[in-house]
């Protein structure tokens, strides 16, 4: 078979698998308020069962590039190691009787699958030298499915945590099997560069490298707060209402709003490449963040916030897969894979506050000052996609 044709059937195939690991990513958040009385977690408990995993995946992505993972074992052994590390620390959660102990296991949960997502898309990419912007979005749309799962299995258990434990663990098991049987590196390798801070460091001092991290800085400060409270947010929506069965019917909203997403990914990656990847951005940006802006406000209307968050679920992570080739395509080609690296870390690290500053504004000012909040990210994002853009066409002027 040759590789033109191999590589939509080896996309397939790591999408599926990429999207039953990354089922472990919100598997205990998707459950908070069960956890919440089964491990009679406080507030600031429920903000760290979220918080650990993003802590955990910088420091995962950190120890896998100063150890030089990559060059040292190949794509499919990091992913099939991964997934099954990550399988059995997520199972563990089933026999763990204290928060403390559920929440460093959730901070073992994301370093090991530091070491399944960004060998994932390496390997991706591997497999594509044209339209390898339309593959990471698909990817990326993968593992959006991926993150969103637990809500509909929550969803789909009556409410039993457990079930969404034990499913998730079984799925990133058979994904790290998936690789494992079927995947291999494709006709387009990349060269292999140790991971050099000083040099990362280094090249921010280049505009454009610096614009697109700010803008892929404000993607972060919106998206996982989002996803990490929207459940809990909608579930008060309908709760407000007085909407029978609000917990089930909430999950399963929350499955579709994130879910939803994968078809922006696809969407953003075929038209970055006819319009460019900074204007595609800009766009995501804006409308997401008129989505933030608005919906917490509106949150006497049910029909009206769940069609709103549609949109935003859309939008809020069509850009995501933008950032990295706009990156790829501005920074000097040995750093890339350095600056990458340190463009994730500062991303997931920018999460931890404003997951744990959304319930707190909550508190004092509600939903909408909350949600408001991250419309803040949007907007500097979007900013820097458009300086991103001008400093692209006087490249191409000049």
């Amino acid at each position: 078979m040759q590789p033109d044709s191999r590589r939509w059937k080896v996309l397939g195939l790591m999408a599926l698998a990429i999207m039953l690991v990354m089922t472990t990513w919100f598997s205990a958040t998707a459950v908070v308020l069960q956890l919440t009385e089964h491990l009679g977690l406080s507030d600031s408990g429920r903000v760290w069962l979220t918080i650990s995993v993003q802590l955990g995946f910088v420091a995962g992505a950190l120890c896998s590039a100063f150890f030089g993972c990559a060059d040292r074992f190949t794509g499919r052994t990091l992913i099939l190691s991964g997934s099954l590390l990550v399988a059995a620390i997520n199972l563990s959660v089933l026999w763990l009787d204290s928060a403390g102990l559920v929440i460093v296991a959730r901070l073992f949960t994301g370093f090991f699958l530091a070491i399944v997502y960004p060998p994932a898309m390496k390997l991706t990419a591997t497999w594509f030298l044209k339209q390898r912007g339309v593959a990471l979005g698909t990817l990326i749309a993968a593992i959006t499915i991926g993150t969103a799962t637990p809500h509909l299995v929550n969803a789909l258990g009556g409410l039993a945590w457990e079930v969404v434990i034990v499913c998730t663990s079984i799925f990133a098991l058979a994904g790290g099997v998936i690789v494992a049987l079927f995947i291999s590196e494709g006709p387009y390798p990349y060269p292999s560069y140790p991971f050099n801070l000083a040099a990362a460091m280094r090249a921010f001092r280049n505009p454009a490298v610096a614009w697109v991290t700010v803008g892929y800085l404000g993607h972060m400060w919106e998206l996982y707060a989002m996803w990490a409270w929207f459940a809990v947010f909608f579930q008060f929506v309908l709760d407000k209402a007085a909407i029978a069965n609000s917990g089930i019917l909430a999950s399963s909203a929350t499955f579709v709003v994130i879910a939803v997403g994968g078809v922006g990914c696809v969407l953003a990656g075929l038209t970055s490449d006819r319009f460019g990847r900074a204007s595609t951005a800009f766009w995501a940006l804006v409308v997401s963040g008129l989505m933030a802006a608005s919906i917490g406000f509106l949150n006497a209307y049910p029909l009206l916030v769940f069609f709103l968050a549609l949109v935003w679920g859309i939008t809020i992570v069509a850009d995501s897969a933008q950032f990295s080739a706009l990156l790829t395509e501005v920074a000097q080609g040995e750093y890339v894979g350095s600056v990458l690296t340190i463009q994730v870390a500062l991303g997931y690290l920018l999460t931890v506050p404003i997951i744990w500053l959304v319930p707190v504004l909550v508190r004092n000012l509600g939903w909408g000052a909350a949600f408001l909040s991250l419309s803040l990210g949007s907007l500097v994002g979007a900013y820097a996609m458009r300086r991103t853009k001008r400093l692209m066409v006087l490249r191409e002027v000049t």
